[in-house]
């Protein structure tokens, strides 16, 4: 057992809960369009799509604006996901075109908060492992013999710190992207799934109840519309008695300057899609659990349809009313 240290509390506390705590959180109104077409199919071959719906929570509010026409709204049973499901046959050109349009509003996020009604009992689930993500695994080398505080906050910020000082943001070189704890310890660099991961693992085991979320990141507010290249994801501890603490790790380590803003709080350019690992669909696809959703997955004859035939688009649009603070950085990730 490692020794804990309660003196490191007086330390890390302050850094922790500065952000945003003491002013109304901001707020971004937008319109978000998520679409894809499926190619490479034969003429008439049917496929089956499942496509993550944005859904309001405590962090944002979300209307559908606009889904496919023949799409059907489903939950995802272990996490409460929602989707759109479609089953739809190719046509004469091998392709099937699906969009989506949400209007979000997003909340900054910050984790100063009481624990509310029902968290306890929900955070038990998210003590275990996952496939690629071990309860400890090897990036418990990273705080092997440390000393750690007793204050499960300040814990937090220590293993925050492990992960940003072991790993590069970079993707440059094959293996990133699937979010391996462990490769991710072995490899130093990687994406945010990668980041995310390692810390999950390094909370989990120590008794810290860990999510994961995945989504897309915004541009600054001077940035009013825009396309978006890719997903961005993001986690959660949660400390006893307190509300969900989110982190970015992959942020601060691309932003050091924003190293103390990007643990304890999310800045609201951003907007959910799905929560957790290993995801068994609604209806239940053919293959395995789902890493993660953020991109359609799709299967034709039971079988996976590659994501490099999936041709992906997604893009927002401020309202006219405009966003308040938002970190000014655009960095996302394919």
């Amino acid at each position: 057992m490692v020794r804990r240290a309660v003196g490191l509390v007086l330390l890390v506390l302050p850094v922790c809960l500065g952000a945003g705590t003491a002013t109304r959180p901001a707020e971004r109104d937008f319109t978000f369009q998520y679409g894809a077409t499926i190619t490479g199919m034969a003429p008439g071959k049917v496929a089956r799509i499942w496509l993550p719906e944005a859904y309001t929570n405590e962090d944002q509010t979300v209307r559908l604006v606009s889904k496919p026409a023949d799409a059907r709204e489903t939950i995802e049973p272990t996490y409460g996901n929602h989707l759109l499901y479609v089953e739809r046959a190719a046509g004469a050109d091998g392709t099937i075109a699906v969009d989506c349009v949400f209007h979000v509003e997003r909340r900054e996020v910050t984790g100063a908060g009481p624990e509310k009604p029902g968290e306890a009992r929900e955070a038990r689930r998210f003590l275990g492992a996952d496939a690629k993500v071990p309860v400890g695994g090897k990036g418990l080398a990273l705080i092997e013999g440390k000393a750690l505080p007793e204050d499960p906050i300040a814990l937090g910020r220590v293993l925050y710190d492990a992960v940003d000082d072991h790993m590069q943001y970079r993707k440059d070189k094959p293996g990133w992207g699937t979010g391996d704890s462990n490769w991710a310890y072995d490899s130093k660099f990687g994406n945010c799934t990668d980041f995310h991961s390692l810390f999950i693992s390094l909370a989990r085991a120590e008794h810290l109840p860990a999510k994961f979320e995945i989504g897309f990141l915004l541009g600054p507010p001077s940035t009013t519309e825009a396309k978006v290249p890719g997903y961005h994801c993001w986690a959660k501890f949660k400390p006893p008695g307190k509300d969900w603490m989110p982190v970015d790790i992959s942020e601060a380590n691309q932003h050091p300057t924003d190293r103390d803003l990007d643990f304890g709080t999310l800045t609201s350019n951003r907007v959910m899609f799905t929560l957790g690992r290993d995801l068994v669909l609604n209806p239940r696809q053919a293959g395995g659990p789902v890493n993660f959703l953020v991109y359609p997955y799709v299967e034709v004859d039971g079988a996976v349809w590659p994501q490099d035939k999936i041709q992906k688009r997604f893009s927002y649009q401020d309202d006219a009313d405009g966003s308040t603070r938002n970190t000014p950085r655009m960095d996302m990730n394919q």
